[in-house]
Order: structure tokens, then C-alpha cells, then sequence
């Protein structure tokens, strides 16, 4: 049902209670002016018979016959006479106003007062007079129809009017509801033109304001998705550029290891050879095959160290645990006043090759970091692992994060930010924080359960 039919039966239920309340005060007053007039009718008619129809019943009853024959009817009130044994001698004519209509059973019962009878007695006979509302009764019925009829075409004209009003007025509500239509189908361009009344006004006006609130909302999810579904993709490449990167560097490190060091090898040996050849009986070439050896030493010694710096392949042969104090002694050799700790503890913790690589590669940019930009004089590292994951903590006593010239640690920015998106790609965290009373502190996080399957060797 809508609310203007709903506002229009509500006025048109008032309407009719008003109109029935003063229909029933109607009713009262008839109902009390009938009953006044019929029973001062009735006391009139009854002094008047009382005083003239002695003279008459002195002379007898032809005389008394005579007399009311002439009379007829007195207003509201049938004249009955009787004589003795109470024959019926005389009874009024029927009124003829009106003649042939009355007013029905029920609306003369709620209006009409009960019969009142007065009588006059004789010595040869009875003279009764009784009241008689049948008249009255059918004048306040004709005057209650035309009313009746009159508060039905004010009932009619005032629904109509208070129907076409309610339309006038609810039309921007109509408007209103379509717009919410629109904007449940999906439409967020939708916008109510100035609205009549104030309410109305107000109502269109936030209503504008929220459209334009949610559509600004749903842009800005829109370029929130893209640019995440973009920074997904970015990640994605990262990935896939890292991991082939990776199995580049293994390959070089391989060829290197493989195809050039048994050829440095193999110079080397030939040099050395012909050096204990050449002694003695050529001192020229002697000296140059000696030359040739140790140039074949120091670029064997340089490619060993170019090697764990493209791919640990200890990591690949032998674990984490293995790959880490390789790396931990190749640092105390190449910088020997460092004072580096290690306590490395795997325990029951099976790490997969991705998850073990991201391990190496933060423990290796953390020392990095700490000996290049902290200037630190004393490195510990921490592995500790268990069945459900493994943390790294590397902590140095150099110039820490907080410090003036932060610009030249800018440049483990990128490997930060790199080991970042590695170790949080395999759902883990890394967090770099200062450490107390000096230094900085790297700890990265690895939930075994979220990694890998494929385990490291």
C-alpha cells in the first residue's frame, strides 16, 4: 500500500468519524425536538378536547359524534371515542401530509418518544387521545437523508481533495524513491533536481551529497584495486626476475666453478710444469712459467670469492647451517679485525630452498651493511629454528639507523627493500631496528608452514 493511500485513508477515517459524531449530535437533536413536539402536541390536543368536549357530551353522543367528526385531527394525536362497553364509536382520520411514505421501523423507534394516551371519561363513554410520531418522525427522516446525503458529498470531496494534495505533496518522495532505485541498480551518477518544501529539500540535498560521497568511495576502491592488482603483477615479475636471476648466477658460479677453475687448474699445473723443466737449463722460462702459476693462483683465489657472492652453492650441497659458516669464515678472513659471532641452531626445523635462500641472502646483506655502512667492529649472528619456523637476528655495534649522515646507507636501500619483498613473498617478516646503546639490529621471521615443499640440500 503506498503512503499516499495510506495518508488518504487516515484523513478520509477522520473525516467520516467527524462526520458521524455530528450526524449522531444531528440525531440527538431531532430525536429531542421530536419528543418535545409530540408531547406538547399531545398535552394541547388534550386541554383543548378536555374543555369543549364536555359541552358536547352533555347533549349526548350524536352530538359528541358530531363534534369530533367535524374537528378531524388535532396535529399529532389520533382521537379515539368509546362508548360503554367500549365499541370503538370514533377514530381520527389518517394525517395527510406526507400520506403513503414513513419513516422505516428502526429509525422511528430511535427517534420517535413512546406513545403517550390521555383520556377523557364520560358518562356514556370514553374519549382517549394518542399521540402519534409517525409525522415527525418521517420529517426527521428526510432531514437526516439530505444531511446523510450532504456528509457523503463532503466525505467524497474532501478524499478527493486530500487525495490530489497528498499526490502534490509526496511527489518528491516519488522522485526520491527512484533515485534509491537507480542507485540499488548500480547507478552512482544520479542527481535530484532542487526539490519543493523544505524537508523535501533537505532530503535531496544529502541525498546528492551521498551519491557523490559514494561514487567518490567507489573510484577510489576502483584505483585502489588496480593499483593493487598492479603491485601484485610488480611482485609477481619481481619474483619470477629474481628467481631466474638466481638460477643465472648458479649457472655462472657452476661454469665458473666447473668449466674455468679446472682450466685455471689445469694453467696452472702446466706452468708449474714446465717451470721444473726449465730449471736450471733455461732461467727466462723458468721464471715466466713461475709468473704464469701464481697468476693462475690469484685468479683461482678471485674467482673462489666471486663465487659465493653470485650463488652459495654450499648452500646447495651441504644446507643453511653449512652455507652460513662458510660465509661467517670468508668474512673473518676478508676483514680480520671484526669480531663475528655465530650460533647457528636449525634443530628440528626442515627448511625448503626458497625459504633457506631468503635466510642466506639476509644474513649476507646484513653483514654487508653493518661493515660497509655501520662501520660495526663486532657482528652476532642467531639462527635458531623449530618445526614451525625459523628466525635470523644479526645484530652490530656500529652507527646505528638515527644518525646525520644517513646518506651513505642509502645505498642498502634497494637490498633492504629487495630482502623485504623475498621474506614477506614467502608470508614472513623483517624488521630493522636500532639496538641499544649503539648499533642496529635485523630480524627476519619465517614460518615454515607458509613456505615452500621443495627442502633445501
Amino acid at each position: 500500500m503506498s503512503l499516499r493511500l495510506k495518508i488518504n485513508l487516515v484523513v478520509g477515517a477522520l473525516t467520516l468519524l467527524l462526520l458521524l459524531a455530528m450526524l449522531g449530535l444531528q440525531l440527538r437533536s431531532m430525536r429531542s425536538s421530536v419528543h418535545e413536539e409530540v408531547l406538547a402536541a399531545n398535552r394541547v390536543a388534550a386541554q383543548l378536547l378536555n374543555r369543549t368536549a364536555w359541552l358536547y357530551a352533555a347533549q349526548g353522543t350524536p352530538a359528541m359524534l358530531s363534534f369530533l367528526q367535524g374537528t378531524g385531527r388535532v396535529r399529532a394525536n389520533d382521537i379515539t371515542l368509546y362508548d360503554q362497553g367500549g365499541q370503538t364509536l370514533y377514530h381520527s382520520p389518517p394525517s395527510t401530509y406526507k400520506s403513503g411514505r414513513d419513516a422505516p421501523d428502526w429509525f422511528e423507534a430511535l427517534i420517535a418518544p413512546e406513545p403517550t394516551v390521555q383520556s377523557i371519561e364520560f358518562p356514556d363513554g370514553k374519549l382517549e387521545v394518542r399521540s402519534n410520531a409517525t409525522r415527525s418522525a418521517l420529517d426527521a427522516w428526510d432531514d437526516a437523508v439530505a444531511l446523510a446525503g450532504g456528509a457523503a458529498a463532503l466525505l467524497l470531496v474532501v478524499n478527493l481533495l486530500v487525495f490530489w494534495l497528498v499526490g502534490r505533496t509526496l511527489r518528491p518522495l516519488g522522485q526520491i524513491a527512484g533515485a534509491l532505485e537507480q542507485v540499488q541498480r548500480g547507478r552512482f551518477d544520479i542527481v535530484l533536481p532542487p526539490l519543493p518544501g523544505r524537508e523535501a529539500g533537505t532530503i535531496g540535498t544529502a541525498f546528492n551529497r551521498m551519491v557523490g560521497e559514494i561514487g567518490r568511495h567507489i573510484e577510489t576502491e576502483r584505483r585502489a584495486l588496480r593499483a593493487e592488482l598492479q603491485l601484485s603483477d610488480s611482485r609477481e615479475l619481481t619474483r619470477w626476475i629474481d628467481h631466474h636471476i638466481e638460477q643465472e648466477r648458479l649457472t655462472i658460479a657452476r661454469e665458473l666453478h666447473d668449466e674455468l677453475g679446472q682450466s685455471v687448474t689445469a694453467m696452472r699445473s702446466m706452468a708449474t710444469s714446465i717451470a721444473q723443466r726449465s730449471a736450471g737449463k733455461d732461467g727466462a722460462t723458468e721464471h715466466a712459467a713461475r709468473l704464469i702459476a701464481e697468476e693462475c693462483s690469484r685468479l683461482y683465489d678471485a674467482m673462489h670469492g666471486i663465487i659465493p657472492r653470485l650463488t652459495p652453492l654450499v648452500l646447495d650441497n651441504f644446507g643453511l647451517a653449512d652455507a652460513l659458516n662458510d660465509l661467517v669464515e670468508r668474512t673473518r678472513r676478508a676483514h680480520p679485525g671484526l669480531a663475528l659471532d655465530a650460533d647457528i641452531a636449525l634443530g628440528d626445523a626442515r627448511l625448503p630452498a626458497d625459504a633457506a635462500l631468503a635466510l642466506y641472502r639476509a644474513a649476507q646483506e646484513g653483514i654487508t651493511n653493518a661493515l660497509r655502512h655501520g662501520q660495526a667492529g663486532r657482528v652476532t649472528l642467531r639462527l635458531a629454528g623449530t618445526a614451525d619456523e625459523v628466525t635470523l637476528l644479526l645484530r652490530d655495534d656500529g652507527r646505528g639507523l638515527a644518525r646525520s649522515d644517513a646518506a651513505p646507507r642509502e645505498g642498502g636501500h634497494y637490498g633492504l627493500r629487495w630482502l623485504r619483498e623475498r621474506v614477506v613473498a614467502l608470508h614472513g617478516s623483517v624488521a630493522l631496528d636500532d639496538a641499544a646503546p649503539r648499533g642496529a639490529q635485523l630480524a627476519v621471521r619465517l614460518p615454515l608452514a607458509a613456505t615452500g615443499t621443495t627442502e633445501a640440500a
